[in-house]
């Protein structure tokens, strides 16, 4: 291109740039043309995913997104620092372009006279350390996780449901894949996909490895579900025949809930390593999930959370074919509104824990030994006397990204366990004032069953509001169901409500013997839980950088906040002797008989101090308790339909 229209063209840029957001409408029409997307994983190893994309274009400015708000994520989340060495042209053209100044999602450009399709050619290095969701470490030597946000560029102006798109995918040789996509061929670029939505791309992430395997979870069903797997190692893939079967089970208990599918086939993806971030991330037809590298091995991390798969399903309805309004937005550059988040994710903990109960993966106790620590944990939140529930979603695309330090004080995404105390509560209550006739299972069947409104079986969203669900409520059970969820979520008492514990004839207590769960949980957190004693929560053996004797929380105006231990601090010595745990929960016993302080020696940066805790009231560790003389409401909720 000659030099005086390439300085023509960047002074249309400068001056699209400068005034790109004024407001503008999303067009309600098909995007002319279809995008081509090829994504090289060949170089995964070295966490360089190769990207070359094409889009039809029309001569004048335009602009191009990539995805900042990632459905799921709840946040403009989408990591744009990872795209590197952008280069477009067309008709064989370098095109010159500039970020927009006022969003950093986008990129304005002029397309040149004559040129009909943009080819755009970058690198995106997915992240090394640290991070969540998609902005975490999501590839090994072995082993990979593709989530298609993060290798997109979009025609701005539209929506992304009508935006199609042709995706090919190459791996290196001999890996196997999971997802939701349909395969169509194959060539020395890879595998290639039947052409969809963007919507239902960015809903449809990759999962492959060098170790990988396929369980069929509905034998002979359609809809088909299947559990993909991928590890770093070919042992970490070996289930047990109970395993599959509590999966199977899981997928026939969802199917007995929800009384309806909205998907054409169904697809677990999971990760199994110690070198990736550890999440799960709900998609309609999938779910990316990723756990440590012995989950299915290892008998205390099966029992520590077996309830990740059950979870991400169940979002299959609640948060894709049913959404908030405030999340159903028509592109990704709208901002989200989280405000529904305790039905959509709270509703959701509440399920899938429910659900893992029902499929087998936890008894009926190992159920209750859950909602016990949930209680527990909810019930020691002092941030709640300012925080009431609400503003836990409402802030939520700042809270999942917050420092863990003082989470019980400033509070975090307590929309999740919360949202199960709330949800029990509606549960127990609808079977109290029924009399057994009716529970929360009628209001799911009604609320995310079938409707012939919205026949396909996949990628139509419903949206839902606050009224919508009290409505429903009371379709299935007459109660002020607006007045009793508002005052839950508007509380600002520092007490959590444990009305559906009570109301399922059992109690919350605490005594000096953990149960099964807990020592689980401490085992594969690498932790020791005290917030019920001391009031501290201490690293008790070294993983992922973290050293023994941290401290990673504190809870406020505990024994241990009045003493001066602060998150951040390390734990040197306990009573003259090298910090270990268990010498911890030895001193916490022998204070509890000669009513001594506890003396930690502590490392606060380059400065060490003394901490002398007065506490003499034993262990405790939360548990729940039969109540004589009232009905077992528990039991029922968690056992098999």
């Amino acid at each position: 291109m000659p030099a005086f229209l390439r300085c023509v063209f960047f002074v249309a840029i400068i001056s699209l740039s400068a005034n790109s957001h004024s407001a503008k409408p999303i067009l309600d029409a098909p995007y002319p043309g279809m995008l081509t997307l090829k994504v090289d994983l060949s170089d995964a190893a070295r966490k360089i995913f190769k990207v070359q994309e094409t889009v039809p274009v029309k001569s004048g400015p335009m602009t191009l997104s990539f995805p900042k708000w990632i459905p799921g994520e709840h946040g403009p989340t989408g990591p744009i620092d990872g795209v590197t060495g952008i280069k477009i042209t067309g008709n064989g053209q370098r095109i010159d372009w500039r970020r927009d100044l006022e969003d950093m999602y986008s990129i304005d450009l002029v397309v040149p006279t004559g040129v009909s399709l943009l080819n755009i050619e970058f690198q995106f290095l997915s992240p090394t350390t640290g991070g969540n969701f998609g902005a975490g470490v999501s590839a090994t030597p072995r082993m990979v996780v593709l989530e298609w946000n993060q290798v997109l560029f979009y025609p701005a102006g539209y929506q992304t449901g009508k935006i199609e798109i042709t995706p090919t995918i190459k791996l290196p040789a001999g890996w196997g894949f999971g997802t939701a996509l349909e395969q169509v061929g194959t060539s020395p670029e890879g595998a290639r996909f039947k052409a969809v939505s963007v919507d239902e791309l960015v809903d449809s992430p990759i999962a492959a490895g060098r170790y990988f395997k396929r369980i069929d979870l509905a034998p002979g069903a359609k809809p088909s579900v299947h559990l993909n797997l991928i590890a770093d190692r070919a042992e970490n893939l070996d289930l047990t025949d109970l395993q599959i079967k509590h999966h199977q089970a899981l997928v026939q208990q969802a199917i007995a809930l929800f009384g309806a599918q909205h998907y054409d086939h169904y697809d677990f993806l999971l990760g199994l390593s110690e070198k990736t971030v550890h999440f799960g991330l709900e998609h309609h037809q999938s779910s990316d999930n990723r756990a440590g590298a012995e989950f299915f091995t290892s008998e205390t991390a099966y029992l520590a959370n077996p309830t990740l798969l059950p979870h991400e399903y169940v979002h299959s309805w609640n948060g894709k074919f049913r959404r908030p309004a405030g999340l159903t937005t028509p592109n990704f550059s709208v901002p989200m509104k989280g405000e529904l988040l305790w039905v959509y994710e709270g509703m959701t903990n509440y399920l899938g824990e429910v659900l893992g109960a029902r499929s087998g993966m936890w008894t009926a106790e190992q159920y209750r030994d859950a909602l016990a620590m949930t209680a527990a944990a909810m019930d020691h939140r002092p941030g709640r006397s300012w925080r009431p529930l609400r503003d836990t979603a409402d802030h939520a695309q700042v809270l999942y990204n917050a420092p863990g330090a003082w989470s019980n004080y400033r509070r975090s995404v307590d929309f999740y366990p919360e949202g199960s105390l709330l949800w029990l509560d509606v549960d127990t209550r609808i079977r109290e004032l029924s009399r057994g006739a009716r529970s929360l299972d009628d209001f799911i069947k009604v609320f995310y069953g079938k409707d012939p409104a919205y026949a396909r079986t996949s990628h139509d969203v419903k949206p839902y509001t606050f009224d919508e669900i009290v409505k429903t409520l009371n379709s299935i059970q007459a109660f002020d169901w607006a007045a009793f969820l508002n005052a839950r979520l508007s509380s600002t008492s520092e007490r959590a409500p444990l009305d559906g514990i009570t109301r399922g004839g059992w109690k919350l207590a605490y005594t000096d013997t953990p149960t099964e769960l807990y020592k689980a949980r401490k085992k594969e957190s690498k932790q020791l839980d005290l917030m019920y004693s001391l009031g501290f929560v201490v690293v008790s053996d070294r993983q992922h950088g973290n050293e023994p004797g941290e401290v990673v929380d504190v809870l406020w105006n505990s024994p241990a906040f009045e003493a001066g231990l602060v998150p951040g601090m390390k734990i040197v010595a306990i009573d003259g002797e090298a910090f270990d745990a268990d010498l911890l929960t030895n001193a916490i016993k022998r204070a509890a008989k000669d009513k001594a302080p506890i003396e930690l020696l502590v490392q606060n940066l380059d400065y060490y101090s003394t901490v002398r805790i007065g506490y003499s009231g034993g262990e405790k560790y939360p548990r729940l308790v039969r109540v004589d003389g009232t009905p077992d409401l528990l039991t029922p909720i968690a056992t098999t339909k």
